[in-house]
Formats: C-alpha cells, sequence, structure tokens
C-alpha cells in the first residue's frame, strides 16, 4: 500500500557529541528520509527549546517535535532526568522519545523504559549502520506513525 500523504515530521535530537550530531544529520540526509531536524547539546536545552523559553521562544526556531532523539549521557541535566522533566509535563509526554545511546547496560535500558521511553536503540558503530538506522527510524515514524494534529502547533 503506497503512502501518498507522507509529512515530514520535527526530529529533535539531544546530543552532546557534536560528531554524532553531524554523522546523524548525514545519515538523516543519505537515507532520504522526510524530516525537520534540530538539535540541542544537553537536558537543559532540551527542556528549554520544548517549553519554548529563551533562545527557543520563537515557535518558529523551535516546531514541537514530532520525535525526540535523546542521547543519556550529557552535561548539565542528563537524558534520564530530561526524559522524566519531559514524561512529566501534562503538555510534553505524548511527545514519543527514543533513546539513542552508546550505553548498553540494562539498568539504563530498564529506567528508560520505565520513564516512558517509546524505544531504546544503541548507536551503531559505524556510519553505514547509523544509515540504515535513520531509514529505519524515519520509515517507521515518518510512514506508519500517526501522530495528532496537536503535534503540529
Amino acid at each position: 500500500m503506497p503512502y501518498s500523504k507522507v509529512k515530514p515530521i520535527t526530529i529533535l535530537m539531544a546530543d552532546d557529541d557534536e560528531d554524532d550530531r553531524l554523522l546523524t544529520q548525514d545519515a538523516l540526509a543519505e537515507s532520504r528520509v522526510l524530516n525537520d531536524l534540530h538539535f540541542v547539546e544537553d537536558g537543559v536545552e532540551l527542556l528549554e527549546y520544548l517549553e519554548r523559553r529563551g533562545k527557543f521562544a520563537d515557535k518558529a526556531v523551535s516546531p514541537r517535535p514530532g520525535l525526540i532523539l535523546l542521547d543519556l549521557n550529557m552535561p548539565r541535566m542528563d537524558g534520564r532526568e530530561a526524559l522524566e522533566a519531559i514524561k512529566a509535563n501534562p503538555n510534553l509526554k505524548g511527545i514519543p522519545v527514543v533513546i539513542l545511546t552508546t550505553s548498553k547496560q540494562e539498568e539504563d535500558m530498564v529506567k528508560g523504559y520505565n520513564l516512558g521511553a517509546a524505544s531504546y536503540i544503541t548507536k551503531p558503530v559505524t556510519f553505514d549502520g547509523l544509515v540504515e538506522l535513520m531509514k529505519t527510524l524515519g520509515k517507521y515514524w515518518v510512514e506508519f506513525v500517526e501522530l495528532p494534529a496537536t503535534f503540529n502547533d
């Protein structure tokens, strides 16, 4: 069944590693997934973006994401704390959060799911692996998942 009404979604990636952000941007471009990609560098910036505070106050600069890619190990506020804050906020808790991290620790995985993460993915070690992951994520979140219209505010 062809998907004729595929619309790009806004993807917000929270990751303090500039190389990981650039590789993800390149992988998404190479995978040809329709998307609008934004970045923040830690949990504090993530919440400022989502709550449209400070440099993210302008809606044009900070469109509501349809998906958050969240690293766990970041300065100031780590991904675990940010996920807990997102899921505790009635205005934000419906945004799907995919943990995308280098951590393979069982306790991180369990805590992530208990806090409301939609998925837990260990970052691939190769660029080709990252491209394949972005293709799969993009296909799933852009073509298959239906998000409420309120996500386009």
